[in-house]
């Protein structure tokens, strides 16, 4: 169990300081800073309260009541100071909780789009599930918990040294009770409870995303679903993800209730001993009666000051587990994609060999063979082409031959197998996807994509549609700043017709497609190719209709037994 919370520290510890130590450290330790402060005060403030009732309770016992009302007043002013310290202290720690949030989702953004990890992640070994949730849930609880957690650990610091005192003064054996009393408790929970609820919360935050996934999914491919008149299929596969919910959380309800017997009866002492302790010298007369408010007071803050672990022992599973997940998606993040990008420098993946890149003003392929991500497959063998400037190089095969993965390759996503691929620079290419990809925004963003920052006018824009056969898309939706989800409004068609237009836009110096118009009648692909041919782009195309080879100088034929011939259109 020690060796279980000393990873789960290490693996804290590594995400939480880039934070604190990094470029906005200064800002974060001062408003640490002055939540500690505010700490500071209002616990200072809640040992004059706790006093001040005991004092109340006294004066009305004796009848006093010129002193009943001047604590009256003494309890009021204090209440005023505390009221907004406390309400300070929290908002300050809700704004550094922010602080920290926004900080690490942008980091952990950054590093999953860098060098496409993103991308890498889908054909990785490593298991790395979910990572959206990883990103919108667990750095939120990360931030949150991880404060909490650390100004309760120093509350608790704060209330022991002041409640202390008023303990001591009333029975020394009392306070050591208490230490050993909150030290056995504390040792027992961990035992016991530790790693079986530690696993169980791990296994319910994969399981509660899974099944979360499940139903994103059915809305992302609606459609489809209802064409299959799949409903049967998919409502029971998602019962079966709730079930895995609910099987996990009948386990974990299970230790909680032992949990739970444990720490009910644990926590019941506070609420009767202290009476005992003090009653003879009340009895005696040597105490006020309001002592046994003030010792029960105390001895309630310093006790779950104590055993803050035994309180929060479930929450702290449950945020260990979340650490474990956020810890193994920022290690393959920040350690395993610099690895590779080493190793693909050297050209080997272990003792692997691997693609090599280089950059010129040409697009050529020298002595490659390509296999797929896990080399267990050859798809094509030694390789070599140019592609002629300012031409068009169709690919074609059966499928499963290696076309699109020889796209891949070209694009930088595949790296597995050996020879060279000569390219010009990233910014001079543009890829058009076998699926339309539409992205979240106007339909302007949607023709100007990837440089949507770029500007031009509307009368341009409306050249582009009409070139692609998408004349009325402005007007039929309300203009090139109207905002729809344009994966569910459009056909497959115009998405791709939509695709097109980004590519007569940008007149890049190089296209590849990869069944681009594979959604279009003859009339359109023709269309397309023919204002393509006319911009001077350089193109290589992945298609099976024959009617492609008309646009295309020459032809690639892949076959399934990983050798391939050149042919003259």
């Amino acid at each position: 169990m020690d060796r279980l919370n000393l990873q789960v520290f290490q693996q804290f510890w590594t995400i939480a300081k880039a934070y604190w130590f990094g470029e906005e450290k200064w800002q974060a330790r001062g408003l640490l800073l002055g939540v500690v402060l505010f700490l500071l005060a209002y616990t200072g403030l809640s040992v004059v309260l706790n006093n001040k009732r005991g004092v109340l309770i006294s004066a009305l016992s004796a009848r006093d009541e010129p002193r009943f009302w001047e604590t009256v007043v003494i309890f009021i002013g204090v209440l005023i100071l505390y009221a907004p310290l406390l309400a300070g202290y929290r908002y300050l720690r809700d704004r550094l909780s922010l602080q920290w949030r926004r900080w690490l989702t942008n980091r952990f953004v950054d590093n999953y789009f860098d060098d496409r990890a993103y991308y890498n992640l889908s054909t990785s070994e490593i298991d790395i599930d979910n990572p959206d949730q990883r990103i919108a849930e667990d750095v939120r609880s990360f931030t949150q918990e991880s404060l909490s957690f650390l100004l309760v650990l120093v509350e608790s610091v704060l209330a022991v040294a002041a409640f202390s005192g008023v303990l001591w003064g009333l029975s020394q054996p009392l306070v050591f009770f208490l230490l050993l009393y909150a030290i056995v408790g504390t040792l027992v929970t961990t035992v016991v409870f530790g790693k079986p609820l530690v696993r169980l919360n791990f296994e319910q935050l994969k399981k509660e995303a899974d099944f979360r996934f499940s139903l994103v999914r059915i809305r992302e491919n609606a459609e489809a679903i209802a064409f299959y008149r799949g409903e049967v299929r998919e409502a029971a596969q998602v019962k079966d993800r709730f079930l895995e919910v609910f099987e996990n959380v009948k386990r974990v309800l299970l230790w909680e209730l032992n949990l739970n017997v444990l720490t009910n009866a644990y926590e019941f002492i506070p609420f009767i001993l202290p009476a005992l302790v003090v009653a003879p010298a009340i009895f005696a007369g040597e105490l006020e009666v309001g002592k046994v408010s003030e010792a029960q007071g105390a001895f309630i803050r310093v006790f779950f000051s104590l055993n803050v672990v035994v309180a929060r022992f479930q929450a702290l599973t449950t945020f260990g587990a979340g650490i474990n997940r956020l810890y193994t998606f920022a290690a393959f993040l920040e350690q395993t994609e610099p690895k590779a990008r080493e190793a693909e420098e050297v050209g080997e993946v272990g003792c692997k060999p691997t693609i090599q890149t280089t950059t010129a003003d040409r697009l050529a392929l020298e002595h490659l063979t390509l296999q797929t991500p896990s080399y267990q497959r050859t798809l094509v063998e030694d390789l070599s082409i140019d592609v002629p400037i300012g031409k068009g190089l169709l690919v074609m095969g059966a499928s499963g031959c290696g076309k699109s993965s020889l796209l891949r390759a070209i694009a930088g996503l595949w790296h597995s197998g050996s020879g060279t691929i000569v390219r010009p620079n990233a910014d001079k290419i543009l890829f058009l996807p076998q699926r339309p990809y539409m992205v979240m925004g106007t339909l302007r963003d949607q023709i100007l994509y990837p440089n949507t920052h770029i500007e031009v006018d509307e009368p341009h824009l409306k050249q582009i549609l009409a070139q692609v056969n998408l004349a009325d898309l402005a007007e039929r939706f309300g203009g090139f700043d109207a905002e729809r989800d344009w994966a569910d409004v459009l056909s497959q068609g115009e998405q791709q017709r939509l695709t097109f237009a980004r590519l007569l836009l940008q007149k890049p110096d190089y296209a590849i497609l990869d069944e681009a118009t594979s959604a279009l009648d003859a009339d359109n692909e023709e269309r397309l190719y023919q204002h393509l041919q006319a911009i001077g782009t350089t193109f290589l195309s992945v298609g099976h209709r024959s009617t492609l080879t008309h646009f295309h100088q020459c032809v690639l034929v892949l076959s399934p037994d990983q050798s391939w011939r050149l042919e003259a259109s």
